[in-house]
């Protein structure tokens, strides 16, 4: 999984989601802001399972990963007009329905801890995953 470029991987793994219908985006997906600081809705009608997919990445790359982190990561510069620039957190809901869907799928499941658990990725996530990188290595399409 390391020796594969993220957005090539993110790419295939999530063409592979939409194709398995293992992910099912909510009705209003083509509405939903990802963020404060964003503008609008993303663009690209695919973007629930890019995000989906690079969730999946960012799970198994860091076991524990909880929806606090990803907000983070996915966070940006609010930019309020006059005022200076903040720092503002990406929306919690639509990371949270992701990560329900991925463990729907069995790709993610829930840890318990003492810092209050997260997500890691399971056995038949990590061979799915695995198998989208080899296939990227490989070259085969």
């Amino acid at each position: 999984m390391k020796d594969v470029p993220a957005d090539a991987f993110i790419k295939e793994y999530a063409a592979h989601l939409k194709k398995s219908g293992q992910i099912h985006p909510p009705s209003n997906a083509t509405v939903l802001k990802t963020a404060r600081h964003k503008e609008l809705s993303p663009i690209d009608g695919d973007w629930y399972f890019v995000r989906a997919a690079s969730i999946a990445r960012k799970v198994y790359l860091r076991k524990g990963t909880s929806v606090g982190q990803l907000r983070q990561v996915y966070g940006g510069k609010w930019r309020r007009g006059t005022a200076p620039p903040r720092f503002s957190l990406a929306s919690g809901g639509i990371l949270r329905k992701i990560l329900q869907d991925l463990e729907k799928a069995k790709i993610v499941s829930t840890i318990e801890g003492a810092n209050g658990g997260g997500r890691t990725i399971t056995d038949e996530g990590q061979r799915a995953l695995d198998s989208v990188a080899c296939k990227i290595v490989n070259g085969d399409e």
